[in-house]
């Protein structure tokens, strides 16, 4: 099974209205709710791909019974298993307002429960039962109050103790922590990489971050693609051309993507493409966590992946 870490969960809301005008009421014209977090976001893509996920993290207070409600509803047809630790505090609500008008998306996050010593203790004990039988972990999204700044590097180290391959998708100063605990891939978008390295070139930023301590990086360009730096390559895989919609998940995606060419064993160019078409696929997908099939195998074998030629 891969095992899915999300310790800021949410519950997905997403507002649908013609046309987005400041200072103004607007009708919502479609709600649509959804289990959440990025985590959770990468599991429920990953079971309806056909694979076996567990997910774990943190969920509590009416919101977080509707979190589980909703997972457990929304994969009641996937191979996707619930091992979220409970907790006092809240789980908390984003909220999606998408454009009709425009296809844009503006986001509306809270913060997340405050995270006591003994549920973080709780929640390591039980990540380090499930690491056993694991064939891979990813650590997902930002940190809630109350757990250290290092916590991804903790994690990591325990994966890796474990002989679990670990993803880690995170940003800011939980990210520099975490490369220097050497996951086997990160996925950065192009801004979250050149807070990390300081630098904008793509390019150098994604060699700098191998550096730091990442065995490979993926780093999302947003519409022009993926940008991968591997031990024995540097690849570069983008779409026939750019799609609109709602990019909330895509980059969800393009992580179960690359857990799923990981477990298989499959060659980079080809986890690559599959990245960038299940992302372009996210985001002609109403919600986060879900995706168009017909535009993921209508747009896959239309991927082109090259080797890219290193900036100097």
């Amino acid at each position: 099974m891969i095992l899915t870490v999300t310790l800021n969960t949410a519950v997905d809301l997403t507002y649908r209205i013609p046309a987005l005008v400041p200072h103004a009421s607007h009708r919502v014209t479609q709600v649509i709710e959804r289990p959440g977090g990025k985590g959770l976001n990468v599991a429920r893509v990953l079971g309806a791909l056909g694979h076996e996920t567990v997910v774990t993290g943190f969920a509590g207070g009416a919101t977080g019974e509707t979190l589980r409600a909703l997972l457990a509803r929304t994969t009641a047809e996937q191979p996707v298993h619930d091992a979220l630790v409970p907790i006092e505090g809240a789980t908390r609500r984003t909220v999606a307002v998408v454009d009709a008008a425009t296809g844009d998306t503006t986001q509306l996050n809270e913060p997340g429960p405050v995270i006591a010593p003994a549920e973080w203790a709780a929640f390591t004990a039980r990540y380090t039962r499930l690491l056993d039988g694991a064939r891979a972990v990813a650590l997902c999204g930002s940190l809630p109050p109350g757990i250290h700044v290092g916590a991804y590097a903790e994690l990591v180290r325990l994966a890796r103790g474990a002989g679990v391959p670990v993803l880690l998708d995170t940003s800011g100063e939980p990210l520099r922590r975490g490369i220097a605990a050497r996951p086997d891939l990160i996925k950065p978008n192009a801004d979250e990489l050149a807070l990390l390295t300081g630098s904008r070139d793509p390019h150098r930023a994604t060699r700098d971050a191998r550096r730091r301590g990442a065995h490979t990086v993926v780093t999302s360009l947003g519409p022009e693609g993926l940008l991968a730096a591997t031990p024995e390559a540097l690849w570069q895989a983008a779409p026939p051309a750019p799609v609109r919609g709602n990019p909330t998940g895509a980059g969800d995606s393009t992580v179960a993507a690359l857990l799923a060419g990981l477990i298989d064993n499959t060659d980079w160019p080809t986890r690559l493409a599959h990245a960038v078409a299940l992302s372009a696929a996210t985001v002609l997908s109403p919600v986060a966590g879900e995706f168009d099939e017909t535009a993921y195998e209508t747009m896959l074998p239309r991927i082109r992946v090259s080797e890219a030629r290193p900036t100097a």
